[in-house]
């Protein structure tokens, strides 16, 4: 009843954007509500995808323009940055003249400030709570001031040379249209105002974002090519085929792997590509459990059939064996290779004292849907299934994206949380702060299992602190190696990005990013 409701629901969008068809881009994505647009969105890093940058920019904006490798950075709301000689900690970033919000009012330095303000100024009136689920972007800023109408400082905790990546996350809101609305951040999501390439018209909640063109937006080679964008959550990947079979929507994310033949075959486009993304369990480190063992977690990486997986998934997915793909440059030399090893798996559970005739029981955190996690309920039994033959009897906790989320940001053994010995998602790694966080004890709530290694943290700091790129690549390689032998996740595959569009959407090219381009799209 529920797909049969949220079909209904993308129907009724459908018809009333009909007036402008040729110009309206309708997207069904796989949240189960629609992201919060107030320049902190919710539902993961879908949220971002959706509800972040076409709305937003930030300082330092994704580069789009060349998909034949992993999209970098590129100035944004800053047109240039520089670490002052004197102290490696300070950032200079200088700023883009002329850029308006959607509201008309200029972009000032005073509004960087005001925007570092709702996120760490705990002090400032506009300081807004839900910053709190984007601290990871805003954790290394010390300090911040203006230099100057055209200047600002960024000072960080220590010399940390990827700060571009990490304040590329932080969208940059309008402080007039905040105070129009009454200073009230949720009134603000109702009607917010950004700089960025498409403005918002309406937000319905469960039902619809609505998005027009912003014909003024600083980048003329970015000024979106259709009138309106039309985002609707449709978290079922059957009820979001149908949808686009039905021309209700003109483009799905991740349809489902056994519909792609067909839609292929009735002439709608299938379009994939690598990108630095990882379906894992993460494993709880902190609790006692057979999971703290290395052995344990290497036999249960040599357990699973991965290429078994990707036939289930239709091709839309290839094998991991590590946070990053072994043809990543970061991926490193570790001393396991995680191929589909029954006996192996076998002598590492017997050594740790376990098997068919020890089982034991491992309870998952489990989304139905939701960002970057694929078709979770069939993947998830498969892995049920080919671990019972190795005793290891897996329970589901099947929850809402917006749990699991929570579920992440809160440490296992937390008064009054279940226990849970992993958690089951998929996840980005676009940049190396995203790795950073979610191995090193330096990555607060990100590294929600709690993997510590001294080596990791030693690697990860010195990569950090230095300034020359291949060093701090090496470093990188050198940590991830140790990642993989010990294991702190079960490694299962890296997606392939897919989405299924109608034959008359045209221009998009994808780009090897979680993050993509829509201002090139045209509907005919």
């Amino acid at each position: 009843m529920k797909a049969i409701r949220i079909l209904m629901l993308a129907g009724a969008v459908a018809f009333a954007a009909c007036g402008a068809q040729a110009q309206t881009l309708r997207i069904a994505m796989t949240t189960s509500d629609v992201p919060t647009t107030g320049g902190i969105p919710d539902n993961g890093s879908e949220g971002g995808r959706f509800a972040g940058y076409p709305i937003y920019d930030a300082l330092v904006n994704w580069d789009f323009t060349r998909t034949d490798a992993p999209a970098d950075l590129t100035p944004g709301l800053a047109t240039e940055w520089s670490v002052d000689p004197a102290d490696p900690k300070r950032w200079i970033f200088t700023l883009r003249a002329g850029v308006r919000f959607h509201d008309g009012s200029l972009l000032t330095a005073d509004d960087i400030i005001w925007n570092f303000d709702r996120h760490l100024n705990k002090d400032a009136a506009h300081y807004d709570k839900a910053s709190a689920s984007y601290a990871t972007y805003t954790s290394q800023v010390a300090a911040y001031e203006k230099l100057g109408d055209d200047r600002i400082v960024l000072t960080t905790k220590v010399p940390y040379s990827m700060l571009p990546y990490l304040i590329s996350r932080v969208f940059i809101v309008s402080p007039r249209q905040y105070e129009a609305v009454g200073s009230d951040w949720l009134a603000f999501q109702a009607r917010p105002s950004g700089t960025g390439p498409f403005k918002v018209v309406s937000v319905t909640r469960q039902t619809s974002i609505e998005l027009e063109r912003n014909a003024d937006y600083w980048d003329t080679t970015r000024i979106p090519k259709v009138e309106k964008l039309v985002l609707m959550p449709i978290p079922d990947a059957n009820t979001r085929v149908a949808a686009l079979r039905s021309g209700q929507v003109d483009w799905i994310e991740f349809p489902m792997p056994d519909s792609i033949p067909s839609l292929q075959a009735a002439g709608f486009q299938i379009v994939t590509k690598p990108y630095l993304h990882v379906w894992s369990w993460r494993f709880n480190l902190v609790e006692d459990g057979p999971l703290k063992d290395v052995r344990v977690r290497q036999a249960l990486n040599y357990a699973i059939d991965r290429e078994g997986m990707v036939g289930l998934l239709n091709g839309t997915a290839v094998p991991a064996v590590g946070i990053y793909a072994k043809e990543n440059k970061f991926f490193g030399e570790p001393a396991n290779a995680y191929t589909y090893d029954p006996e192996k798996a076998k002598a590492l559970l017997a050594e740790a004292g376990y098997g068919p005739d020890k089982p034991f029981d491992v309870s998952i955190l489990l989304p139905t849907a939701g960002s970057g996690n694929m078709v979770p309920l069939p993947m998830a039994e498969f892995i049920q299934q080919s671990l019972a033959e190795f005793g290891v009897n897996v329970q589901y906790e099947v929850a809402d994206w917006g749990t699991v989320l929570q579920g992440m940001r809160t440490a296992p053994g937390t008064a009054g949380v279940p226990h849970r010995d992993a958690i089951n998602h998929g996840q980005p790694f676009g940049d190396p702060t995203n790795f950073y966080s979610n191995v090193t004890s330096m990555g607060g709530t990100s590294n929600w299992g709690q993997y510590r290694n001294v080596e990791v943290d030693r690697l990860m700091a010195e990569a950090f602190s230095t300034f020359d790129s291949e060093k701090q690549d090496a470093l990188i390689a050198k940590a991830h190696a140790i990642v993989v032998d010990e294991a702190p996740r079960l490694f299962i595959v890296h997606d392939l990005n897919p989405r299924a569009m109608a034959p008359n959407v045209k221009g998009f090219v994808q780009a090897q990013s979680w993050y993509q381009d829509f201002t090139q799209v045209t509907v005919e």
